[in-house]
């Protein structure tokens, strides 16, 4: 039989003592903290002291390069004699661009659709139309000469002329927009928190929205052959500005 001995009982003792504040450290460590009214106020008031503002910043820059979109139009009694001869001078105005100083060449639509007339309330079948489109790129100072060239080669018809700035100049141009939009935000808020006799503490929140790249509005000339008969030696081609625009949104705490 085991006999309690003095030493024994008074190391149960011992453990009986420390038991208690180890289960009351354990529950201290586990309960959230909990914030006095005056603390959970003032959070609350903090959350609620925040200044939306939206900046703008635009960002403009002259375009360098030509989008040009052009075509053949053929018309004939036969849908195959149409579409010979527009295959024919299609190919000769590719070959003729292949050897021009131009990117991005590809043909955007080929069409052939019958021409009627009405006669008496009866629908009569005169002729065929074949189309065939081109796009290509080329730097604005060499357009109003390829155009001319173009209608040489057996272009009939330009559809529209768009004018952009490169990539690397837009790249460029959006990291400055997106500046100029940061500043416009602070700006605006500055003035705002200054008039009411307050001030910036943090930015808390940072909305970035995309800069849009629009395109100038395209130029359209309807007959390339009534230009190249024309008494200008080259058709002038200009190029507009192009715009970067480019919002930012900041939470401001003050």
């Amino acid at each position: 039989m085991n006999q309690i001995t003095p030493k024994k009982l008074k190391m149960r003792w011992a453990w009986l003592a420390i038991l208690p504040v180890a289960i009351a450290t354990s529950q201290c460590t586990l309960s959230p903290p909990q914030l006095s009214p005056l603390a959970h106020a003032q959070a609350q008031e903090a959350n609620l002291r925040i200044l939306s503002v939206t900046g703008q910043g635009t960002e403009t820059l002259p375009t360098t390069i030509a989008m040009i979109s052009l075509a053949v139009e053929v018309q004939g009694a036969t849908a195959k004699a149409v579409q010979q001869d527009m295959a024919q001078r299609s190919s000769d105005l590719v070959s003729f661009l292949e050897t021009q100083a131009i990117d991005q060449l590809e043909t955007t639509g080929i069409r052939l659709n019958p021409r009627y007339d009405y006669r008496n309330n009866r629908q009569l079948l005169v002729g065929y139309t074949a189309t065939n489109r081109v796009r290509f790129e080329i730097a604005v100072d060499d357009a109003g000469e390829i155009l001319d060239n173009a209608v040489a080669a057996g272009a009939t018809r330009i559809d529209n002329i768009q004018f952009r700035a490169t990539d690397e100049a837009i790249a460029t141009a959006q990291r400055q927009a997106l500046r100029a939009a940061t500043l416009d935000a602070q700006s605006q808020a500055d003035a705002v928190l200054d008039t009411l006799g307050l001030s910036r503490q943090a930015i808390v929140g940072i909305q970035v929205n995309n800069a849009s790249t629009p395109l100038p509005p395209p130029t359209t000339l309807q007959s390339l052959r009534a230009v190249a008969e024309s008494d200008v030696a080259t058709t002038p081609v200009r190029g507009g500005d192009q715009d970067i625009r480019a919002n930012v949104t900041l939470q401001i705490r003050y």
